[in-house]
């Protein structure tokens, strides 16, 4: 009685010890410990039309890992960039206090110390420092002065060059995406097989472009070599400065007041009054600029919606004709051709979001941009102020921005049928923005190691088959004692 009791029992333990191996591989594996303590870092991005700060966090005891950075929060700061206290110097600093009394309660208190606090400004402080260096100082000074106020850890507030932004840009988006290492389901850091992408960012006075190539980059400017994680890489990339939504509707906007009576651009049925200090104080229009004009003095200007006229008054802002390299993308600047996957962010996805949710239109080629870029130019300013009419601060001007953003991807940069389809225009990655400050941070906290000495081990793929198989054989020799006990059991009922 004892054997046939053993003889059922035993192929059903086999059956479940199988089935219990192979749902512990299945199911993802959980910390049963207590979470683990956070550490985290704060990032103001000083940018020329506003100033965003992020703040991040990661296990502390996990510094040198990847994957495992995310957004905590962040917090817009209301007003201009702080290049825009160039007259009002200290309201730079004022301006960020409400953010930064927010990282106070965000940031846990017994944090607040070890926790470092960075300001990166961009091409708008890139522009000021370049007509008045004393102003753009004086606003440094001042943002830092506010800063230092502040319990955390301040490690500086500096004027990021356009290559840092692309750049750093480049690293943020291939770190949210695990481009460069991810953490395995098996329980271990992995270099995935599937290349890095592009990143091309449009900011308000600058734009940049950076991607991985294995072409010659011509000019010495353009390159710059990365070790990341035991990897070798090498990315072209440039800024554009005056290439950014904020500049680029400033020229427009100074070569309509110099040539025609109306705005090609802005659609029909807008008018508004154009304070000339606003347009011509900027170093990006100074070749427009009148040798006499009132700086108080305002102007009517009404929009004429001609998507024909507009198309040729962006064009002008580009040079295709002078190129003293193999090939170039405007304005004589050296590019390889694109390759491989690309993200566009900040104005860029704005862009192109308001051409698909808005007008509801595809763009997922040359042809589509162009085509959503011409019925969005024919819209009257009624008709826009239906489809929208929360954004009614910046309706007028999304007929500039689209025909820039087409002719910048495909005369620009020369994303053409094939490539084009390529390009994610994303806002976020998970919940974390795309953008430098990530790229930053990481940088500047070391947090991205050039070799692989900090990777973690685990068994490898070979002792994972292994068990997996042995698992299923158990499963198999379980169901064969099975049927043979059945088939002993009817043989004797039988007799």
């Amino acid at each position: 009685m004892a054997r046939k009791v053993l003889a059922v029992l035993l192929p059903l333990l086999l059956c479940l010890a199988g089935l219990t191996g192979l749902l512990l591989l299945c199911i993802p594996t959980r910390d049963v410990r207590e979470p683990p303590a956070f550490k985290y870092g704060i990032v103001l991005d000083a940018g020329s039309s506003h100033t965003s700060m992020f703040i991040y966090k990661w296990p502390a005891d996990k510094e040198n890992d990847t994957g495992i950075v995310s957004q905590h929060s962040m917090c817009n700061v209301h007003g201009g960039g702080i290049s825009s206290y160039a007259e009002d110097p200290p309201g730079a600093g004022r301006s960020l206090v409400d953010c930064l009394n927010q990282a106070i309660e965000d940031v846990p208190k017994e944090r607040h110390s070890v926790t470092p606090l960075y300001l990166g400004a961009t091409a708008g402080m890139r522009l000021l420092n370049l007509t008045s260096p004393a102003a753009s100082d004086s606003v440094l000074s001042s943002v830092t002065e506010t800063l230092t106020q502040y319990p955390f850890d301040f490690r500086g507030a500096r004027i990021l060059s356009g290559q840092d932004e692309g750049v750093f840009g480049w690293i943020t988006a291939n770190y949210l995406l695990e481009n460069f290492i991810k953490y395995g389901w098996i329980g271990q850091w992995i270099r995935p097989r599937k290349g890095t992408v592009g990143a091309m960012d449009l900011g308000g006075a600058s734009t940049q472009i950076t991607f991985e190539t294995d072409r010659q980059i011509e000019d010495p400017a353009n390159e710059v070599k990365l070790q990341l994680y035991g990897q070798s890489y090498r990315v072209y990339t440039h800024s554009f400065l005056c290439y950014g939504r904020d500049q680029i509707l400033k020229r427009l906007l100074a070569g309509v007041l110099q040539r025609y009576n109306s705005h090609p651009c802005w659609p029909k049925g807008y008018q508004t009054k154009v304070l000339l200090k606003d347009v011509y104080t900027s170093p990006c229009t100074s070749a427009l600029r009148p040798q006499h004009y009132d700086d108080n003095a305002k102007t009517t200007l009404s929009g004429s919606g001609d998507p024909i006229l507009c198309q040729q008054l962006v064009s002008d802002l580009f040079n295709f004709s002078s190129c003293s390299f193999s090939r170039c993308s405007f304005n004589s600047i050296f590019q390889p051709p694109v390759a491989g996957n690309f993200i566009a962010f900040s104005a860029f996805y704005y862009t192109v979001d308001f051409l698909q949710k808005m007008m509801k239109l595809p763009v997922t080629s040359p042809v589509e941009l162009g085509a959503a870029t011409k019925a969005l130019c024919n819209e009257s300013w009624e008709k826009l102020l239906e489809r929208d009419p929360k954004e009614q601060a910046r309706l007028a001007d999304y007929c500039a921005c689209a025909t820039f953003v087409s002719q910048l991807l495909v005369q620009g940069y020369k994303f053409d049928e094939d490539t084009f389809p390529s390009i994610a225009f994303q806002k976020k990655a998970g919940d974390t923005s795309i953008g430098w400050a990530l790229g930053y941070m990481l940088n500047l906290t070391n947090m991205i190691p050039p070799d692989q000495r900090n990777f973690y081990k685990s068994t490898d793929y070979g002792s994972w088959v292994v068990l997996i198989l042995l698992f299923i054989m158990v499963i198999l020799v379980a169901l064969a004692m099975l049927f043979c006990f059945a088939h002993s059991f009817k043989s004797q009922t039988a007799i």
